[in-house]
């Protein structure tokens, strides 16, 4: 039997060397033990790449049994790369705008190098001055500047792709979703300022899913105003442009995350159709033995549940449901009778009745604040009003008037909607809604999936570690987004404002695999127009 050409490197033990990390369906079927199995890592000269082999496998093996060291194979293998690359395909410079953590980067680098190309970032522009810290730790930065108004187009040396993923809050639903009328929309015209001095070959967009809808003429239309003149400005400039609206959980991330990419050529349309699919479970994620919360919250929370009671629940005092834990249940703000636990369950469904929107004379909404005289007409007790007035006191209940529509006019002319309080209807009770004021809002489910993680919230996602409850570490947030194990936030520790400041990165960032089988799409143009 001839001898296979590989090189043992090391022997690793899964998943606790953090540098091997498998999904679980993987270890499962290869009957593999996180913590105890061992595998044994080999590089094949032939085929250019790192072959794992179960220790068991890989004694049964006949190997070239040369040990090198991690520089030395390092250097081998980039030498070797090095000078194949620029033989296939050359050089792909492009520039990275609003680059937060950089991940639209990333992502096109992984799918142009996995293509034969080097890359070259000629400009870097971000202005939040811990993502600049974050860039500066992970990328070579050549040309790192601040504001893009300030930056002169002309002054850009010449590159072939723009990337940017420009301000979302202008058109998320965590932000307030004015779009063109918030001054952070219009940087979309800074990014068509520079593609019409410069006329890259192409572009990828990225921006949040309220972005296709916002500033809808009717609510039949499939796409709104906004998005329709961010299209027609791209097609402007001499681009054929394509957009999808693609579902992260599809690319290998276990999060739900609806994000638009809009991509562009000067010559070909790019396939963003048949993207391969790829799933994982927030398990495959997971750390453990981390430090766990010890808090009044914490504590109501576990005398009530088991910890794998609580995997996939929410905790919220605005919604019901079988997943759903309220702050009543648990004590939180102080312990209520029975009957007042009824009671404001029963508050719960009566505000929702359309009828008494009619009564109130304000348009229907899911959550009306009702009266002493109107809640005394589905429920009948003695003690009504003391009861209700102690469920405000301890911050179960708050009064509140009910909130009328209002019309507000825009710059461009334009008319919006917006709930506010009307002074002169009669105050009422209403279900405090409390989403952001608890320690957490949401414990993850392990065999699930995520939910859409934003800056705003995402300190408040809970993770069940052992017997107790802790917040998800900074590497599990990266992992979440798809981020590389080398991706390094060390500058922030997982604790206090460290934390916050790296959740607010990641809460903005993009999923790093998305981006690359965009990239790969638009690799694909590109390399076919250059024949």
């Amino acid at each position: 039997m001839m001898k296979s050409q590989l090189i043992y490197l090391d022997t690793y033990v899964l998943q606790k060397d953090m540098r091997i990390r498998m999904p679980r369906s993987i270890i499962e079927n290869l009957g593999l033990i996180k913590g105890e199995s061992k595998l044994r890592v080999f590089y094949d000269r032939d085929e250019g790449c790192l072959i794992l082999k179960p220790e068991c496998e890989a004694t049964q093996m006949e190997f070239t049994d040369t040990l090198i060291s991690g520089a030395s194979f390092e250097s081998n293998i980039n030498e070797h790369n090095t000078s194949s690359l620029k033989e296939k395909r050359g050089i792909v410079k492009f520039i990275d705008l609003f680059a937060g953590l950089g991940g639209i980067r990333l992502g096109f680098e992984q799918a142009f190098r996995e293509r034969g190309f080097e890359t070259e970032c000629v400009l870097t522009s971000e202005i939040k001055p811990y993502a600049v810290e974050a860039l500066h730790d992970n990328f070579k930065q050549d040309n790192l500047q601040g504001d893009i108004h300030a930056i002169d187009a002309a002054d850009i040396e010449d590159f072939d792709f723009l990337l940017a993923g420009f301000p979302c809050q202008a058109f998320s639903t965590a932000g307030k979703g004015l779009g063109f009328l918030d001054t952070r929309g219009t940087l979309f015209f800074e990014v068509e300022r520079i593609l019409k001095e410069k006329k890259p070959y192409g572009f990828i967009l990225e921006n949040v899913e309220g972005l296709v809808l916002h500033d809808r003429e009717k609510k039949t239309d499939p796409i709104g105003r906004t998005l329709k003149t961010i299209l027609q400005a791209l097609v402007n400039l001499g681009y054929n442009v394509e957009w999808r609206l693609l579902e992260c959980q599809k690319f290998g991330v276990p999060q739900l995350r609806k994000r638009i990419f809009i991509v562009g050529t000067l010559k070909s349309k790019v396939d963003m159709d048949h993207f391969k699919e790829v799933h994982r479970v927030v398990g495959d994620i997971l750390e453990s033995g981390k430090p766990l919360v010890d808090s009044h919250f914490t504590r109501c929370l576990m005398s009530h549940f088991k910890p794998n009671e609580l995997h996939g629940k929410a905790i919220k005092d605005k919604r019901g449901g079988d997943n759903n834990i309220h702050s009543w249940d648990i004590g939180l703000k102080g312990e209520i009778t029975e009957e007042q636990k009824r009671l404001i369950e029963r508050l719960f469904k009566e505000r929702r009745k359309k009828h008494w929107a009619e009564e109130i004379g304000i348009k229907w909404m899911d959550g009306m604040p009702l009266t002493l005289e109107q809640i005394a007409t589905f429920w009948q007790s003695d003690h009504l009003k003391e009861m209700l007035d102690d469920l405000v006191a301890k911050g179960y209940l708050v009064m509140e008037h009910p909130k009328s529509i209002v019309t507000i006019q825009m710059e461009d002319g334009n008319t919006r909607e917006v709930r506010e309080q009307d002074t002169s209807k009669p105050l009422g009770y209403n279900i405090v809604a409390g989403k952001l004021s608890f320690e957490f809002t949401k414990i993850l489910d392990p065999n699930s999936v995520a939910p859409t993680l934003v800056a705003a919230d995402v300190s408040h996602i809970g993770v069940v570690d052992g017997d107790g409850i802790r917040q998800l570490t900074i590497r599990e947030g990266l992992r979440l987004f798809g981020y590389p194990e080398e991706y390094n936030l060390s500058m922030f520790d997982d604790t206090g404002s460290g934390l916050a400041k790296a959740f607010d990165l990641l809460g903005n960032t993009v999923v790093v695999p998305v981006v690359k089988a965009v990239a790969e799409k638009l690799c694909d143009a590109f390399i076919s127009d250059k024949k």
